[in-house]
């Protein structure tokens, strides 16, 4: 007989080790032993949290017998009554029929109180939904083994029946608890894997708690936040451009400011692209005879010294470019796409932007030019197969008009996000500390399209000679205070403020709020 996981851990960690023996082969004792495994979370020694985080929870374990009919273990706030309905933040961990029993983030079915203020901030939903997401990437193997709903305050929406399906084992907590359930995880047969979930989901909880794991322990759970955190901002390599390129031919990277998205496009040019290849600036004036092709000025011996002809455009050339090299790749790049108006730009040229098309009787897919452009190009136009274009944009320019449903179809779109490796690699502990605390404010606190405001990371690289905290105060600084101006950041410009009174006042790393 395998010995019980509990008994293998040593010091550190008892307490989720016989949680994981129940979730893994549940108890026919159900109250008694999930009493135990939570009297051992606690304490230095055997447990992962200090003594004094068990005031910010307790115990519920309901035998199936209970009035609900459905058996759980609800870590649940103190100030709830000792029995019945409760409110707010909790774990439950449901025991299911021939599986592991499901582990849960829940809104008690009495409402949002007492936790009102951790479940309606934007950073609780998108930590679970990041949380869930790292899960299916590293643990599914495949499948689905976790989902987060979009807003836990919505208990009025039920887990879409798509979930249930997969998780059929669990369909009696689905019908009772439904509504109410807003992460869940479904363990598989290994035993490490669910371990690892445990501590991430109740790491996360009593975060929100505003507990902190004793320090022996701190190290792992760092780096296990660190991996699910990455989900909401993951990395996107040159090589990944370079592939999606190849599969899908163009490509729109997008990203907020200070992300490199031009430096990765001009790295491409003289990198992959070796040479082959050529970037080029959008902006409110450009125009379709700019672009594609058209009248333009030409001088003339005759008349008045000038006269109209038609003249290739950007694409036209590089069309044609791509053509003279028809075995390697060539490369348009377009820097910040979205400052012009792509659908008078791009004209009728948009039919030609399709990676997976229809071609005609001749094995091609072009249109028909207003003027003749004479040889080679002449009154028609196609893009050969070995035309890549890579747009890069700025989702923080909200001047201007998103990219409409008939661009983003023929295009495949990339994020671009802040990257802490860059930070981390360069050793600046200043830099390091502004940089992750600015991005847990927008984690937090930033709802919807506001997210994609966060400052990348080319605003937190050391640029000798200048102080640090000086060249953040005149580079990040002015950004921030537009944000403010413009109202971007509405939802959460007080901690944006305290923010900036940081910068101000020249800080060292240690000043920062998340040292210890």
């Amino acid at each position: 007989m395998q010995e019980p996981t509990s008994a293998r851990l040593g010091g550190g960690d008892v307490g989720l080790g016989q949680l994981l023996d129940i979730v893994m082969r549940g108890a026919a004792d159900w109250a008694p032993a999930n009493q135990a495994a939570f009297e051992a979370l606690f304490g230095s020694g055997d447990g992962r949290y200090p003594a004094a985080a068990k005031e910010t929870v307790t115990l519920r374990p309901a035998a199936a017998a209970n009035e609900s009919g459905v058996a759980y273990a609800g870590y649940i706030h103190p100030s709830n009554p000792t029995n019945g309905p409760y409110g707010g933040m909790s774990i439950a961990i449901f025991p299911a029929t021939d599986a592991p029993c499901l582990i849960t983030f829940v809104v008690g079915t009495a409402g949002l109180h007492p936790d009102d203020e951790i479940l309606g901030r934007p950073g609780h939903a998108r930590k679970v939904q990041a949380l869930c997401g790292w899960l299916n990437a590293a643990h599914g193997r495949g499948r689905q083994v976790a989902w987060a709903k979009q807003d836990p305050t919505r208990t009025d929406e039920n887990v879409p029946a798509t979930v249930i399906s997969h998780f059929e084992p669990y369909k009696r907590v689905f019908d009772r608890y439904g509504k109410v359930l807003y992460g869940i995880y479904a363990p598989g047969d290994d035993a490490q894997l669910t371990m690892e979930a445990l501590k991430a989901f109740f790491d996360l909880m009593f975060a929100e708690r505003g507990v902190k794991l004793l320090q022996p322990l701190r190290a792992e759970a760092e780096n296990i936040k660190n991996a699910w955190l990455h989900h909401l901002m993951p990395d996107l390599s040159e090589d990944d451009v370079v592939a999606l390129l190849a599969a899908r031919r163009f490509v729109i990277v997008e990203g907020p400011p200070g992300t490199g998205k031009t430096r990765l496009a001009r790295r491409l040019l003289t990198g992959q692209y070796d040479g082959r290849g050529r970037s080029i600036q959008f902006h409110p004036n450009t125009t379709y005879e700019n672009f594609v092709g058209g009248l333009a000025p030409t001088r003339t011996s005759e008349g008045i010294g000038l006269s109209f002809a038609p003249q290739p455009g950007f694409l036209m050339r590089a069309a044609q470019a791509a053509r003279d090299n028809p075995t390697l790749p060539y490369l348009l790049h377009i820097d910040e796409i979205n400052r012009a108006d792509l659908a008078k730009v791009l004209g009728e040229a948009i039919y030609l932007l399709e990676p997976d098309d229809e071609r005609d009787d001749a094995g091609v897919r072009s249109i028909e030019l207003p003027y003749d452009f004479g040889v080679p190009l002449e009154t028609h136009l196609t893009l050969p197969d070995n035309l890549h274009i890579l747009g890069t944009m700025n989702t923080a320019d909200r001047s201007l008009a998103a990219v409409d449903v008939a661009v983003r179809r023929r295009f495949a779109f990339a994020k671009l996000w802040p990257q802490a490796r860059v930070i981390d690699a360069q050793g600046d502990p200043l830099m390091k500390r502004a940089f992750d605390d600015l991005v847990m404010i927008f984690v937090e606190h930033a709802r919807g399209d506001a997210f994609d405001l966060v400052p990348g990371h080319s605003y937190f690289l050391v640029k000798p000679p200048m102080d640090p905290a000086a060249q953040l105060n005149v580079t990040l600084a002015p950004l921030l205070r537009e944000y403010l101006s413009q109202g971007y950041v509405g939802g959460f410009s007080e901690p944006i403020r305290a923010y900036l009174q940081r910068l101000e006042s020249r800080p060292r790393a240690a000043d920062y709020n998340g040292s210890d």
